[in-house]
């Protein structure tokens, strides 16, 4: 902060304070604004009965309450709150930086409400200027759609070329002929006018390589191929759901003799001659 302090500013403060006040600072800036004396009367000329009150005393207390009524009539006279310093800044050159920050402030407010001197200090602040629209006029610029939100008013395809068309250059001098009609769409974009599946095979069907010269003949390509799968005179006779499957081991299961052999061979159970199987004799 104390990099920050300009004693350039300083010199023009000095110069302001003392032009307006007619009080002799003296050379040392810091001390001779210490005690608040000359920043109470400085106050009084901008705003007259600003510091009602001015302490002409040597004690500490009487000086900081110099500067405490100081730093109140600069809020009452319209400064800004961050603009302000506190009495410590000054009294012991804590801050010495805000202080002339809040000084040239205070020159500029001047400046604002019309205070003539002969030294040219601070930024005169900009003047609020306010104004007032009727209800008509307020609610016809609600209709308005502003030009950062864009904007399609006068656009149109009107001259675009279908998309996918060739790009043609034209040059009179190369002999390269005049433009084409645009407004065709080019075959190099595709067509489905006229399509059909018209000789087309099966999906899956087999490639027939037919050549004259072999002798290979032409295959029927009109009907499907088994590769592909086929449920024709499918049905579900013989087929049992259910039934307990049968095991069949020859140590458990004993051989028929010849004349069992022959006897199932004329059963019309509908076992396949040769088939034996156990079977358990039913309990009495």
């Amino acid at each position: 902060l104390a990099q920050k302090y300009d004693p350039q500013k300083e010199a023009e403060l000095r110069t302001w304070i003392e032009s307006v006040t007619g009080k002799q600072i003296g050379p040392d800036f810091q001390k001779g604004l210490k005690d608040g004396v000359i920043l109470c009367e400085l106050m009084n000329k901008l705003q007259p009965n600003a510091v009602r009150k001015i302490n002409r005393s040597a004690q500490n207390w009487h000086q900081l309450e110099n500067l405490s009524n100081f730093i109140k009539a600069m809020a009452s006279y319209g400064m800004n709150p961050v603009d302000l310093f506190e009495a410590n800044d000054l009294f012991e050159s804590g801050n010495l930086t805000q202080v002339q920050v809040s000084l040239l402030a205070l020159a500029g407010m001047a400046k604002t409400k019309g205070l003539q001197s002969g030294v040219d200090i601070g930024v005169k602040y900009s003047e609020k200027q306010q104004r007032n629209f009727d209800e008509a006029k307020m609610k016809a610029g609600q209709c308005v759609i502003g030009l950062q939100m864009g904007t399609n008013k006068c656009a149109s395809q009107s001259g675009m070329t279908a998309y996918g068309t060739r790009r043609h250059l034209y040059d009179p001098k190369n002999q390269i002929l005049p433009p084409m009609d645009h407004s065709t769409i080019s075959l190099q974009m595709g067509t489905n006018k006229c399509a059909s599946q018209v000789g087309m095979t099966a999906p899956g069907t087999r490639r027939h390589i037919y050549d004259a010269k072999t002798g290979t003949e032409k295959c029927d390509n009109s009907s499907m191929s088994l590769q592909m799968g086929s449920n024709q005179g499918a049905n579900q006779s013989g087929q049992v759901f259910g039934l307990g499957r049968q095991i069949y081991d020859p140590k458990y299961c004993p051989q028929g003799s010849q004349g069992e052999v022959a006897n199932s061979a004329g059963d019309q159970s509908g076992d396949p001659p040769g088939y034996h199987y156990y079977r358990e004799e039913e309990e009495s």
